[in-house]
């Protein structure tokens, strides 16, 4: 297994607790600067001091051998600090449940026990390999000055929203229903757009329909369709969403909007995959990958007797939780920016930025609209703008510039809050490194120490 490239070797993390198959797993990955652990202490302060692209993580390690509660734990701590390592799970523990909800949390891959070395050796230079041209694409697109976007064209800085972007990019060509949860605002039709784009069906038909805004009486004619003279004003024959998206994706928003009786037949074409137009007599088979979205608490609409328990697990096979934007730090500065260069180009073309103000006001309101509310006031701003800087006054927000700065002093901020403070800085500040060393009050080397420990890029 030797390793064709000259230079340092790859880094890789192996989290087992099985002494035997350490020494296994070593001897197999010698093209590699392969590090073993046997703990998540060990396991989180090698990740620190290696940074390894690649981790495999067994999930059933002490004081919990038999179950997969530190394995998680260790999964979701790893996740957190370094959102671009591939961590690749094995367990002999529930196989699908232990997939899906590994994929869920983030990891790249899962395989199961008892481990096929070669097998897994494969996954590992393949994760190498995706790991290595992501860091190459950042790298160009620093050099080119584009703006940082995941599934094609979602804008993000935030690694909780990378996280959101790879488990989709994962789960893409899966042959599951996807769920995405979040309020209202926070881009679930791109993303569902980006679940269709990313997978093997993707030059199919994206169809989209908003449960809610729909009449109900006219909902199940909208997605089964309807057969001539099925009902008044029925003039001819119409394919519903479900046949139009055959062979693509359905995109089922605000599903918690679904009356009772619709969600029977809908949980009746999930289990059979055929479907029987209004007024029809004859099954209709249709291949239709369904991703829904909805701002509601479903378990609840459950429990209140509001929405079928059964329906809600065919279409809930993976959950995606979406952060609100105020959980977002540094995102709101960015994708104001973007967004204005858009609205100028179309609307005002003497508006060439944010004034001071602006940025700082935009960094400290916590945006209760999501990026909905965000995209509305800066299109608003633009609109309005007298002079070339848009201003906070032009935004109709009052935060306060104050407390805003107040969040950036990284002298008051604790040790794990310091990477949010420093994106927050840089979207202030367009990536310009004085600026950002001058707002936090540190030195140029200071700032250069920091972006290094956290692994972030002006």
């Amino acid at each position: 297994m030797a390793n064709p490239k000259q230079g340092a070797l790859p880094k890789l993390l192996i989290v087992e607790d099985d002494a035997g198959l350490q020494a296994q797993l070593k001897w197999a990955y010698e093209d590699f600067d392969v590090t073993i652990v046997g703990d998540r202490e060990s396991a989180l302060a090698a990740l620190r001091a290696e940074e390894p692209p690649v981790v495999t993580l067994d999930l059933g390690l002490p004081p919990d051998p038999d179950g997969t509660t530190e394995g998680f734990a260790i999964l979701d701590a790893i996740m957190a600090l370094k959102p671009d390592t591939k961590v690749i799970v094995a367990s002999g523990h529930g196989a699908r449940e232990s997939a899906l909800r590994a994929i869920e949390h983030g990891a790249y891959d899962f395989y199961q026990k008892p481990v096929d070395i070669e097998a897994l050796g494969l996954i590992v230079r393949r994760a190498l390999k995706l790991h290595q041209i992501e860091e190459e694409n950042r790298r160009l697109a620093e050099q080119v000055g584009d703006e940082k976007t995941v599934l094609g064209g979602l804008i993000t800085a935030a690694p909780e929203m990378v996280k959101v972007a790879r488990t989709i990019e994962r789960v893409a060509n899966a042959n599951v229903s996807v769920m995405l949860l979040g309020a209202s605002g926070t881009g679930k039709e791109l993303l569902a757009k980006g679940v269709h784009d990313s997978s093997d069906r993707k030059s199919g038909a994206f169809v989209a329909i908003n449960c809610a805004a729909i009449p109900e009486n006219l909902l199940e004619s909208e997605l089964f369709g309807h057969e001539k003279g099925a009902f008044t004003g029925a003039v001819k024959t119409t394919e519903g969403k479900i046949e139009q998206a055959h062979g693509g994706t359905l995109f089922l928003d605000e599903v918690g909007d679904i009356p009772l009786p619709l969600q029977v037949k809908l949980l009746r074409f999930l289990q059979e995959r055929t479907i029987e137009r209004i007024g029809g007599r004859k099954q209709i088979a249709v291949d239709t990958r369904i991703v829904c979205a909805t701002h509601q608490n479903l378990e609840s609409m459950i429990s209140g007797g509001q929405f079928r328990e059964d329906l809600f697990y065919r279409l809930a096979e993976i959950v995606v939780k979406i952060p609100a934007l105020a959980e977002r730090p540094g995102d709101a500065p960015l994708l104001a920016k973007a967004f204005l260069n858009r609205f100028a180009a179309e609307m005002n073309p003497q508006v060439k930025g944010f004034a001071a103000d602006a940025l700082a006001a935009i960094d400290g309101w916590s945006w209760p609209g999501n990026v909905r509310e965000l995209e509305n006031r800066v299109k608003r701003a633009v609109i309005m703008a007298d002079g070339k800087l848009v201003g906070a006054a032009d935004l109709d927000l009052d935060a306060d510039g104050e407390e805003a700065a107040d969040a950036l002093s990284l002298k008051s901020a604790r040790e794990q809050s310091d990477r949010k403070v420093i994106r927050h800085a840089l979207s202030r500040t367009e990536g310009n490194i004085s600026n950002t060393a001058k707002l936090l009050g540190v030195s140029r080397p200071t700032l250069y120490d920091l972006l290094k420990q956290y692994d972030l890029q002006a």
